[in-house]
């Protein structure tokens, strides 16, 4: 059986969306349409990661969340809203949010996002000096990436974007979550500035070597990993 995921969304077509999606990604999902029903699936619950929807009946999403945390739930929680303003998800993320997902978003996104939450839920967190991918590796305390033995010359938001892939290797990134990773933007600046450095990272770090490691995933984003 999958992973159990709660759903607390009080808008039915978006819960069906979300729950008809992460079903067919194998999961097993319980839905909540306002705020008090969500907290009680939460408390009463087994679940791998929560989503929950910020403007909520009964129950403002953040209140379910503080009195999750409060109550030592330590479940990875997405929150979803239509507010985007920086100051908005900030105070999501205080208020005990593991992620934060403005609306309207794409399915692809959410899924990846979900999966990074259960990924990180499922292991005691580590401190790491080193990241690796097949024959790359970075040693962050050093400063220095070596493929094959050879070092690699990184600029510094080259190091950055590939630190960022290392960790998230073999799953599909996207251009926002570079955008908020990488470049600490919570917008699209409308440039290609993702694709240049990308451009410039695939030829220092695959150019010459196998196997090609860093790889556009046509309309969703981009892979580091080696293919199957």
């Amino acid at each position: 059986m999958g992973h159990r995921i709660l759903v607390v969304e009080d808008d039915a077509t978006t819960a069906a969306y979300i729950a008809k999606g992460l079903v067919e990604e194998g999961f097993v999902v319980d839905r909540a349409d306002n705020g008090r029903d969500g907290l009680f699936h939460a408390t009463d619950g087994d679940y791998a990661a929560i989503v929950l929807d910020r403007m909520l009946p009964g129950l403002d999403g953040l209140a379910v969340l503080g009195a999750m945390r409060a109550s030592g739930i330590a479940t990875p929680v997405l929150v979803l809203s239509a507010r985007a303003a920086v100051e908005d998800r900030v105070g999501g993320l205080v208020a005990g949010a593991d992620d934060y997902l403005t609306k309207p978003f794409a399915f692809a996104e959410l899924l990846a996002r979900i999966r990074v939450l259960i990924r990180r839920g499922a292991v005691v967190p580590t401190v790491e000096t080193k990241l690796s991918c097949a024959n790359l590796e970075m040693d962050l305390l050093a400063r220095k990436v070596r493929r094959d033995d050879q070092v690699i010359e990184l600029q510094p938001r080259e190091f950055r974007l590939l630190e960022y892939l290392l960790r998230h290797k073999e799953e599909v990134v996207t251009r926002t979550m570079l955008l908020e990773g990488v470049w600490d933007y919570h917008f699209d600046p409308g440039t290609n500035v993702i694709d240049v450095h990308v451009s410039r990272l695939r030829k220092k770090i695959d150019e010459g070597h196998v196997p090609i490691l860093l790889h556009t995933v046509r309309g969703a984003g981009y892979r580091l990993g080696v293919l199957g």
